[in-house]
This record gives C-alpha cells, sequence and structure tokens, in this order.
C-alpha cells in the first residue's frame, strides 16, 4: 500500500513538471497566441455583421436616391397631367400659373406670346406683379426676349429668389413644332426657394414643350364649341 502511494505521488509530480514544460513551450505560447487573435477577428466579424457599414451604408444611400428620383418621376407626370387639363385658354393659363407657383416655388412671374411679326412678346398672364411691371419685351431687350429668339431655357446660376424683371430667375420659351411662340418668364421665386435642382430643370424643359400646345389645344377646342370632332374628322388627316 505505502508502495501505490509512492508511485501515484511520484506521477503527481511528474504530472506537474510536465505542465509546467507544456506551459513554457514556445510552440504552445504561439498557439495560445494565434487563438487569442483568431478570437478578436471573430469578433471584429459578429460586429460588422451587426453594424451596417461598407457596401450596406451604399446599399442605403441607392435606395435613397432611388425613391428620390421616383418621387421627381411623380411630380413630372403629375405636372404634364395638370398642363393639359385645361379646356378653355383661362383654364389653360391657369394651370401653367399653378405649375410655376406650386412646382417651381415662383413668386413674381408672367407668361408671354408673340405677336404675329415675332417683334415682341406681350404678357398675357402675370403672377406677383402689375401687368405694367412684366412689360411688354421687344427686340433685343433684355434676357427674355434673347431666350425666346434662341428658344432655349436660360437659368441665372445665382439665388434666384433675388431675381427682377431685368434680370429673371429663369426664362423658358414655349415652342410649338419647334419653334417659340413665346416664353415663360420666373422673374423671382418665393424667398427659401434659393436655388432650381434637378426635378425644377426637367419641369423647364416639360413645359418649354407642353405649355404652348395646351393654350393652343384649350383655344381650339373653344373655337369647336367644347365639342369633340367626331370619326370622320380624324379620317384619312396628314400632318
Amino acid at each position: 500500500m505505502e508502495r501505490l502511494r509512492e508511485q501515484v505521488q511520484s506521477l503527481e509530480a511528474d504530472n506537474a513538471r510536465l505542465r509546467t514544460h507544456l506551459a513554457s513551450d514556445d510552440a504552445i505560447k504561439q498557439l495560445l497566441t494565434k487563438i487569442q487573435q483568431l478570437e478578436t477577428e471573430k469578433d471584429e466579424l459578429i460586429a460588422k455583421s451587426i453594424r451596417p457599414s461598407g457596401p450596406a451604408e451604399e446599399y442605403t444611400e441607392r435606395f435613397a436616391e432611388m425613391e428620390n428620383e421616383l418621387a421627381d418621376l411623380g411630380t413630372l407626370h403629375v405636372a404634364g397631367l395638370q398642363l393639359h387639363t385645361g379646356t378653355t385658354v383661362r383654364r389653360a393659363l391657369r394651370n401653367i400659373k399653378e405649375l410655376c407657383a406650386q412646382f417651381l416655388g415662383a413668386q413674381q412671374f408672367a407668361i408671354y406670346i408673340a405677336t404675329d411679326d415675332r417683334t415682341s412678346l406681350v404678357p398675357i398672364a402675370v403672377e406677383g406683379l402689375s401687368q405694367k411691371e412684366a412689360r411688354q419685351f421687344m427686340v433685343d431687350d433684355g434676357i427674355v426676349f434673347a431666350a425666346f429668339v434662341e428658344n432655349h431655357v436660360r437659368v441665372d446660376a445665382s439665388d434666384p429668389s433675388t431675381g427682377s424683371v431685368d434680370a429673371p430667375a429663369a426664362v423658358i420659351p414655349i415652342a410649338m413644332a419647334g419653334h417659340a411662340v413665346g416664353a415663360i418668364a420666373v422673374f423671382r421665386t418665393l424667398p427659401q426657394k434659393v436655388s432650381f435642382t434637378s426635378v425644377d430643370h426637367e419641369l423647364f424643359k416639360l413645359l418649354a414643350a407642353q405649355a404652348a400646345p395646351a393654350l393652343v389645344n384649350a383655344r381650339l377646342f373653344s373655337d369647336a364649341g367644347r365639342r369633340v370632332p367626331g370619326a370622320q374628322a380624324f379620317i384619312d388627316q396628314e400632318d
């Protein structure tokens, strides 16, 4: 029995020496160090999977951009529909004025139509200023007439809320069949509207292409007694 006890004690001593040796061995130290590094990397990966970063943030930003683009398209769609709901010239002018005020934030603006000889632009509707202040523009008379002649939208790069009749914030020529027949002059926007956005520029294009046809169609419809022509009127018609 005593001999067995001595053997157990000897084995325990050998085991203790072996544990001491293993703990001090460089290979074991390196292994423990590597395990600690892997644990640290695992924790970092877990943290990244929980917290959005990198591609996740880019996806979120792109999603927000797509939402804004869809909202802009919705705005343009509504504006286009509104332009063509007028069945009288007065209603068509009112629609254009509402688009300028509500969508562009225009405070002072006027709608002009060219005279038959195209030597002057006559204001047919004004908002935020008097007919006299809007005045008639003649040949070589400022930016409004120049934009009409060029048939090209002109936008002042400065703050549109500080514009004036002599220095309008934007001038949009309105065309029919590719030829300018008038212009919309946004002289000044509301104080909070300090710049034009990308959707504003798209609205400029929409007004340039659709405002004149809306006015002409409303006038023709009124002249026809507000009656839609019959089928025969559309048969074998040429451009």
